[in-house]
C-alpha cells in the first residue's frame, strides 16, 4: 500500500506544529494544512468522488493548491494539474481526455480569469460532474453559475479534520501530467504513487533538504519540476514551502529577504533576471546570502556566465537536473557531495539508470565517451505510459527504455550532457 498523501500526513505527524506553508501573511502548520485536505476530501467523498476517479485542478502557488492536491489523493483519485493559462476549449480537450469527473479551480483575477475558463470548458465536457471553485472569501457565491458548480469554502463547510486516507497501490495512477507534445495533442502521462513518491524522496536526498529548510516555490506546481522539486520534496522533509503565484525578482528576493528562504529553484530566465536585477541593493543581500544555501536549476542547460554571475553574487551553489513529465521528473543532477561540472546535467539520480544510445539500435548497448545519441532512462520515476495512448507508449518506451528524444553524450566520469532535441 502507498497513497502519494502520506508525505504530507507522516510530516503532520511527526511535526504537527512546522510550518508547512507561508502565503504572504498566511501561514499553515502541517497539522492545519493536512487538516484543511481532510476536510477537503470528506467533501469530496460526499459529492461522490472514488478511488480511481480523475480531478483535475487549476490553480496558481497558492495554499489551495497543496491542500486540493492532497485531499484529491486520500480519496485514491488521480490529481490532473491543468495550467493555469488554458482557455475554455484547452479546458474541455484536458478534461474529456483525462475522463475527470469534477474539477477544483482559482476564481483567477480580472486578468486571468481562472474559474470563467475552467467554466467555459466544464460546460463542454459532460463527464465533468463538479466544478469547484476556491474563491477568496470561503463564504462568497462562485463567480459563475451552472449545474454542479459549487465552492471550495461549501464543500469543505462543517467537514471534519480527520479523513481515513483510501490506501492505494503504489502502482496506482497518482497524477497524470499533460506534456505539451511538441507533435500532436497534449498527452497525460501516467505517474504511479511509487514513481511521485520515490522521486520526491530522491530529490531530498539529493538536495539535502531537512526540516529546517524553506523553499521558495516560484516553479508553478501545476508542472511536475515545482511540484516534486519543491512541494513533494519538501513536505516529505518536514520543510516549508513559501508561495509566490508569478516570478518577478523583486518579490522573489523580497521573499528570500522575509522568509529565510534556504532553497531556491528555477528555470535559467529566473537566474538570468535575479542576476541582473538594477535594484538588487534595496534588499538585505548579505541576509539573503547568509540563508541560502542552494539553487536548482532545470528545463534548459545555464550559461556559464550565469552560473558564475549568480554563485558569485549569492554565494550559493547551483545543481543542475534533467528529467522530464515522463520521468516524474527527476532523472539526473549534479550532487552536492561531487564536483559539479557547468553545463552537465549531472549523473542519474538514486536507484536510476540512464544511457547514450543509438536511437536505432533496440539492443540499447551505450555509446562510448563523447559519442552523441539519444538519452535513455529507467527507473522508479519512469511514467506506466501515456493515459488512453498504449501506440504512443510503445513509441517511447521500448525494451523497459524510455526514450527521451534528446540527444546528448557523456565525459569519461560518466557525467552526461545534453547536445539537442532528435525532433522538434
Amino acid at each position: 500500500m502507498l497513497n502519494l498523501a502520506m508525505l504530507l500526513e507522516s510530516s503532520a505527524k511527526a511535526h504537527p506544529g512546522h510550518l508547512a506553508v507561508i502565503f504572504n501573511d498566511t501561514k499553515l502548520t502541517y497539522a492545519q494544512l493536512n487538516g484543511a485536505a481532510n476536510q477537503l476530501a470528506n467533501g469530496l467523498h460526499k459529492l461522490g468522488v472514488q478511488r480511481g476517479d480523475k480531478v483535475a485542478l487549476s490553480c496558481p502557488n497558492l495554499p489551495y493548491f497543496p491542500i486540493a492536491y492532497y485531499a484529491i489523493l486520500k480519496v485514491g483519485a488521480t490529481v490532473v494539474p491543468f495550467n493555469v493559462l488554458f482557455k475554455g476549449r484547452e479546458v474541455a480537450y484536458h478534461l474529456k481526455d483525462s475522463d475527470a469527473v469534477a474539477m477544483i479551480a482559482f476564481q483567477g483575477t480580472p486578468e486571468l480569469p481562472i474559474a470563467q475558463m475552467a467554466f467555459d470548458g466544464y460546460q463542454q465536457a459532460p463527464g465533468c460532474r463538479n466544478l469547484i471553485v476556491a474563491t477568496v472569501d470561503p463564504t462568497a457565491a462562485p463567480p459563475v453559475e451552472g449545474e454542479g458548480v459549487t465552492t471550495l469554502g461549501r464543500v469543505m463547510a462543517g467537514q471534519p479534520p480527520v479523513f481515513d486516507t483510501v490506501q492505494t497501490m503504489p502502482d496506482e495512477t497518482a497524477v497524470i501530467l499533460y506534456t505539451s507534445g511538441t507533435t500532436g495533442s497534449p498527452k497525460g502521462a501516467e505517474l504511479t504513487h511509487a514513481n511521485m513518491a520515490m522521486n520526491a524522496v530522491a530529490t531530498r536526498d539529493t538536495v539535502g533538504i531537512n526540516g529546517e529548510d524553506v523553499a521558495l516555490a516560484v516553479l508553478p506546481l501545476f508542472h511536475s519540476f515545482g511540484q516534486t522539486v519543491i512541494m513533494n520534496a519538501a513536505f516529505t522533509s518536514g520543510a516549508t514551502m513559501t508561495l509566490l503565484p508569478r516570478f518577478m525578482p523583486d518579490a522573489a528576493l523580497g521573499i528570500m529577504q522575509r522568509d529565510g528562504v534556504t532553497i531556491f529553484a528555477g528555470v535559467p530566465t529566473m537566474y538570468w533576471a535575479m542576476m541582473g536585477y538594477p535594484d538588487a541593493d534595496k534588499f538585505d543581500l548579505a541576509k539573503i546570502v547568509a540563508t541560502l544555501r542552494v539553487a536548482v536549476s532545470g528545463g534548459a542547460a545555464l550559461p556559464l556566465e550565469v552560473i558564475k554571475g549568480f554563485e558569485a553574487k549569492f554565494g550559493v551553489p547551483i545543481l543542475e537536473g534533467y528529467g522530464l513529465s515522463e520521468t516524474s521528473p527527476v532523472a539526473s543532477f549534479n550532487h552536492l557531495d561531487r564536483p559539479r561540472k557547468a553545463g552537465s546535467i549531472g549523473q542519474p539520480i538514486w536507484l536510476t539508470d540512464m544511457r547514450i544510445v543509438d536511437p536505432m539500435d533496440e539492443s540499447h548497448t551505450p555509446l562510448p565517451a563523447g559519442q552523441v545519441g539519444e538519452v535513455v532512462i529507467r527507473g522508479h520515476q519512469l511514467m506506466r505510459g501515456y493515459y488512453k495512448k498504449p501506440e504512443a507508449t510503445a513509441e517511447v518506451i521500448r525494451s523497459d527504455w524510455f526514450h527521451s528524444g534528446d540527444m546528448g553524450k557523456t565525459d569519461e566520469e560518466g557525467y552526461f550532457y545534453i547536445v539537442d532535441r532528435l525532433k522538434e
